[in-house]
């Protein structure tokens, strides 16, 4: 028997969790616990997906393709198969629609890979160097599959509501404000919308405020820096093709990709600007971004542009840009923080579990980091004196 089964079946009440945040981590990491079985909880967050587009959520900007860039690191290929294994079931027709698209992914490289994760994915093969893209010294195909960020994001919370959940809206300044006041303290707020007895006081936390553990009074993690990234969604049902390009150019590491999403809309991009806080698109960096994709896969083009024998231009896919959109990435300078520990306040004592600092990859490691903060959870119950 698991830490996890012994432990919950050992006690003799629901234990009261609080998560903060609702981005993809904080949102899949509640289900986990909620699903699990032996535990009442409460998203604690500023932001939910229902809010619509802001510079401090990231989540609802990202493209959300499945590339795991774990390599030869066995936990974090762990975390990423598992997430890849749930999201692929989760993508059967019916079981969470529009949400996924199964479809194969091909990956170009500017730098030789290390593929010792991918070459576990279904179908994977590499490309013969005659096929490859400009600019590119190695690509592979595998079958993956897409997330519709936006709606997943809402199916989740949706889910998580329906199966007794709580949310409550709050901008926490500190954590021992949740520690000693948990949920009620901000749902007081509002008695009449957010009675504060229905809140009782978290047995635990799990931290999954991503960029804000920059700034979260008692974590103040400052390993955590932002990463800009800059997309485009255009309207292009007729693009079929999931494909990225990465590695150094020059100096500075660059992502081409295109990810095709269920709705026909594709998200192309992309940026990686470390440490630029700039809150809006550029429309010289989407401009860029068109020519690159339009270099590497010229048939995001509209058909009559292509079909016109002369070759596709920036100004042919300008007229079905739906929006452009830019998000700060969480990153973390010695990669994502796992792990738990006891914060005392002086007047209460509890188990914290911080998940964050996944950077472009939190839909990646979504899944997977929700069960083991859920696990780390159990274990520090487990050893409660």
């Amino acid at each position: 028997m698991s830490t996890t089964e012994t432990t919950t079946q050992s006690r003799n009440r629901k234990m009261n969790i609080t998560v903060l945040g609702a981005g993809i981590i904080g949102l899949t990491t509640a289900l986990k616990f909620q699903k699990h079985g032996g535990y009442q909880v409460t998203i604690l967050a500023e932001h939910f997906p229902t809010d619509g587009k802001s510079i401090k959520y990231a989540s609802l900007s990202a493209g959300a393709h499945h590339v795991s860039t774990a390599e030869d690191d066995v936990k974090q290929r762990a975390i990423d198969i598992e997430t890849f294994k749930t999201m692929w079931d989760l993508s059967a027709d019916g079981a969470a629609p529009g949400c996924f698209l199964r479809l194969p992914q091909t990956e170009y490289y500017r730098e030789e890979p290390n593929l010792d994760t991918l070459k576990l994915m279904t179908n994977f093969k590499e490309i013969s160097k005659d096929s490859l893209v400009p600019g590119a010294v190695a690509g592979i195909t595998y079958d993956s599959v897409n997330s519709d960020s936006p709606v997943l994001l809402n199916y989740l919370l949706s889910s998580f509501l329906a199966n007794g959940g709580s949310i409550v809206r709050a901008s926490v300044m500190h954590i021992y404000q949740v520690i000693e006041g948990g949920p009620a303290a901000f749902a007081a707020l509002n008695e009449q919308e957010h009675p504060p007895s229905l809140y009782p006081l978290p047995d635990g936390i799990v931290v999954c405020v991503g960029l804000g553990a920059m700034f979260l009074g008692g974590v103040e993690d400052k390993e955590v820096y932002p990463v800009r990234g800059q997309t485009v969604l255009l309207d292009a049902p007729w693009v079929k093709d999931s494909m990225s390009l990465s590695g150094k150019s020059g100096t500075s590491k660059l992502w081409t990709y295109v990810i095709p999403r269920k709705s026909g809309t594709v998200i192309v991009g992309g940026t990686y600007e470390a440490n630029d806080w700039h809150p809006r698109p550029r429309p010289e960096t989407t401009r860029d971004i068109l020519a690159r994709v339009l270099e590497m896969h010229p048939a995001i083009a509209p058909p009559a542009a292509r079909e016109s024998g002369r070759k596709p231009t920036v100004e042919d896919v300008l007229p079905i840009i739906v929006e452009e959109s830019c998000g700060f990435r969480p990153c973390r300078k010695s990669g994502p923080r796992l792990e738990s520990e006891w914060i005392d306040t002086g007047k209460r004592r509890i188990p914290v579990v911080h998940n964050y600092g996944h950077g472009g990859f939190g839909y990646i490691a979504s899944y997977g980091s929700a069960s083991m903060s859920l696990d780390l959870m159990e274990r520090a119950f487990a050893q409660q004196p």
